[in-house]
């Protein structure tokens, strides 16, 4: 078990800045993990530290990261200093032009399970994930890859989907991205209002997972009478991951992780995975 008081964030981010990321900040109590802010935006998150809440009627905005701003925040919200920052973005400690080798392993090992990765380039994320790894750093927050401390407080790079495949036990990707739902049920033919019903069905199974290892995460997937809209989901499918984000924070703090990659970059996932998977050299 972590030290008490340890505080880990975990950003679901977004390649692009016009895009939002989720956020979610959790610290361990005495009485366990809890989460002590979920926000579908850096803006919200950063907005909740100063006491403001988000509307869930407006839309979330996006911007790029600001890391200093965010470690603030936390140290706001929590009254303690981060202990890990767990990113779901191609994060490494040089210039991302390509597929990495983190890639590759991530896709060999868990494609056949649903769970390839896109291949990163020079312009999606490119510079904003550089910079939000050179900015972390500068603070005092490096990159943990296959080298380093991993008793220091540290970024590091994960994967939700994979992490659900144990969060969840399941063997196959969970079918629950809003952008995707029209290809998950395809041969069933559903009705727009049939797939919010399954979105949600699969948001509430993944909240439930994570209630169980997390205390405290509001209450925040609507009911199906309350969605007239598919689109608006995407802020709760945000917040989830921000939520998975901290889960595998929460994983690597307390030594319960693998990292697949090389001494540049590194994904890492459960270990409760790592049937066949060979540890980062």
């Amino acid at each position: 078990m972590g030290l008490i008081n340890s505080c880990v964030l975990g950003i679901d981010a977004a390649w692009t800045a016009h895009q939002p990321s989720g956020i979610a900040l959790v610290q361990n109590t005495a009485t366990g993990w809890s989460c002590m802010a979920v926000a579908p935006s850096y803006e919200a998150f950063i907005d909740q530290a100063s006491g403001q809440t988000w509307d869930p009627e407006q839309k979330a905005t996006g911007s790029r990261p600001d890391p200093a701003a965010l470690l603030e925040a936390s140290k706001q919200l929590a009254g303690a200093e981060l202990s890990c920052v767990s990113v779901d973005m191609p994060l490494a400690t040089t210039p991302i032009t390509s597929r990495r080798a983190a890639d590759t392993a991530i896709s060999s090992r868990f494609g056949p399970k649903g769970c390839a990765v896109h291949s990163p380039s020079a312009e999606r994320p490119g510079a904003i994930a550089d910079q939000l790894r050179a900015d972390f750093e500068a603070l005092g927050v490096p990159l943990h890859t296959s080298s380093g401390d991993p008793a220091a407080p540290a970024v590091i790079e994960c994967y939700p989907h994979v992490a659900l495949l144990a969060l969840l036990k399941r063997d196959y990707r969970m079918p629950y991205k809003v952008s995707r739902s029209a290809q998950y049920w395809k041969a069933e033919k559903l009705t727009r209002s049939e797939r919010i019903e399954r979105l949600l069905e699969q948001f509430q199974a993944i909240k439930a997972s994570l209630d169980e290892h997390i205390h405290g995460i509001p209450e925040f997937i609507p009911e199906p009478s309350e969605v007239t809209k598919l689109a608006s989901l995407k802020s709760v499918e945000d917040r989830l991951d921000g939520l998975i984000c901290a889960w595998i924070g929460i994983e690597h703090f307390e030594g319960r992780t693998v990292g697949l990659g090389d001494h540049t970059a590194a994904i890492w996932v459960p270990a409760s995975l790592q049937s066949g998977i060979p540890l980062t050299p």
